[in-house]
């Protein structure tokens, strides 16, 4: 008999002690190794040996080899070369000194943020991305600390991605309501029922409103108070010995040439976005006549996303080039020195895919399924799921992976006990949406951490207090009632003023006359 069959609670393990470790040591790397290990090892009846050799032969290598995930790799490498080359051509301060004009205030950089991530809603991951690495040399000119961008792009990606009609979300989670319904002989159109599931998201639009309100009222709770403090008091937008997931290697650049401006800097990430949007399109059958949102959900978007690159790589290269008086072999450099800054967080990427997959193979979703089930009443449905995928995606760092596991499971339950069936289906996506932002081992948080320059664990620490916030209230105020019967028009208003309540009370301020008045207290 092995291990996971006489102690099936090992399954729990690893992702356990990745968490543990990262806190503890704030070294992800090593966690993420030591976690991988650990779930070989329990896999392979604690054979050190043969462990090894499976982590790096088949969990590592297999990750990496995966054709969606290395498409991800070569994304962010050449996100990361295309940004520096606009870095070395003198755009990214052209940037900074124009929005430093326009958005005099730290607030509205924030805003600004904020704003950027609402309107690339078409994909978490360019929405990652983008907004980090665009708004990066302009939060960091304005000494707003690097885990605020980071908390701001990662709360705006799949949080916003999972609720507008039209996103690369929308064809799997459609298609995943899709086959449950077939399933069950339900004869409603899985689109039309996803489209009346986006009120009852309640995480994911807490999530965002509390955002725009840590934003405007200039207050922040737990570990991210101190990380304003330091940026304002010190000027350091990163804490000493920190490791941010973006190196020196593009904050640090020399720029060269004659400069280019703004809106020559601009036309590359503008691009990027609009061949993501064409491409998507393309790719899903567009030209063939299927619907926006069909061929947005149809399409690969790692490969989409893979051509907008390189597309922006190109125009970047040539802007450099002819506007810029930057020599080609120069440019090429800038590129190169320009993925060095993303090696470590692709390591960490690939780490955290060999996670999920170990996850899998030990059946780590299954085992927290059958601790739940039971003879459950109809009502506690919905927040049962809700907690039930945010802890999945917790500890296996994939909500798409969770609502994989979670849909045959959740419909057929809520179907056959008679339970809200909307409520269910939105407590699935935006509950893995939660555990999601809490977890160490999310790549999109890792990515939000890599495009902000953020230290990762420091970026899972400051943003807690708020994912925290935004799910209890959804879970308390969202979908226990919901559970009832409670229509979403009713919980929705009272959920936004329990959010404010919320970050009114236990909310510090972080307005830079009220840490002046702080400093010359202490100093009193």
């Amino acid at each position: 008999m092995d291990l996971l069959t006489r102690f099936p609670w090992l399954s729990l393990l690893p992702s356990l002690l990745i968490i543990f470790l990262a806190w503890k040591t704030k070294q992800i790397l090593l966690s993420l190794i030591i976690g991988v290990f650990t779930g070989a090892l329990i896999l392979y009846n604690g054979n050190p040996l043969t462990a090894f050799l499976r982590t790096t032969d088949t969990y590592v290598l297999e990750s990496m080899a995966d054709g969606w995930n290395a498409a991800i790799l070569i994304v962010i490498l050449a996100l990361g070369g295309t940004i520096g080359i606009i870095t070395k051509a003198g755009g990214a301060q052209a940037i900074g000194d124009t929005i430093a004009k326009k958005a005099k205030t730290v607030k509205n950089a924030k805003l600004a943020a904020w704003l950027l991530g609402l309107a690339i809603f078409f994909d978490d991951y360019s929405n990652t991305l983008i907004v980090g690495n665009t708004m990066r040399p302009i939060t960091d000119r304005m000494k707003i600390p690097r885990e605020k961008l980071a908390y701001i792009t990662d709360t705006t990606a799949a949080a916003v991605a999972s609720l507008v009609p039209i996103s690369t979300w929308i064809a799997y989670e459609v298609g995943l309501i899709e086959g449950v319904f077939s399933d069950l002989g339900i004869s409603e159109n899985a689109y039309h029922t996803f489209l009346k599931t986006i009120p009852y998201s309640f995480y994911s639009i807490f999530a965002i409103i509390l955002v725009l309100l840590v934003i405007v009222k200039d207050k922040d709770m737990g570990s991210m108070y101190d990380a304003e403090v330091r940026a304002y008091k010190e000027g350091k937008v990163i804490r000493e010995g920190s490791t941010p997931l973006a190196s020196k290697e593009i904050s640090e650049m020399e720029v060269m040439g004659k400069g280019i401006t703004w809106i020559q800097a601009f036309i590359p990430i503008i691009c990027i976005a609009i061949f993501t949007m064409i491409g998507l399109w393309y790719d899903g059958g567009g030209a063939d006549g299927a619907t926006l949102s069909e061929a947005f959900g149809n399409a690969d978007s790692s490969i989409v996303l893979m051509w907008s690159a390189f597309g922006g790589t190109i125009i970047a290269g040539f802007i450099a080039a002819v506007f810029g008086k930057i020599k080609i072999t120069d440019v090429v450099d800038s590129w190169v020195e320009g993925t060095k800054a993303m090696v470590i967080a692709c390591l960490i990427l690939v780490l955290a895919w060999s996670v999920g997959a170990i996850t899998s193979d030990l059946k780590t979703a299954e085992f927290i399924i059958g601790i739940a089930e039971g003879n459950l009443p109809a009502f506690i449905i919905p927040a049962m799921i809700f907690v039930i995928a945010a802890f999945i995606s917790f500890t296996t760092g994939t909500s798409w992976g969770t609502m994989a596991i979670l849909m045959p499971l959740a419909i057929p339950l809520a179907h056959s006990l008679g339970g809200e069936m909307l409520p269910t289906i939105a407590a699935i996506l935006t509950g893995s949406i939660w555990g999601d932002h809490c977890s160490p081992i999310s790549d999109t948080t890792i990515m939000s951490s890599m495009s902000s320059g953020s230290d990762h664990i420091d970026h899972v620490q400051t943003q807690l207090p708020y994912a925290i916030t935004g799910g209890v209230i959804a879970l308390v105020i969202g979908f226990i009632p919901a559970g009832f019967g409670v229509p979403w028009f009713v919980s929705l208003p009272i959920g936004v003023t329990a959010t404010y309540l919320v970050l009114n009370f236990f909310g510090k301020s972080v307005d830079p006359k009220d840490l002046d008045k702080l400093q010359q207290n202490k100093a009193a």
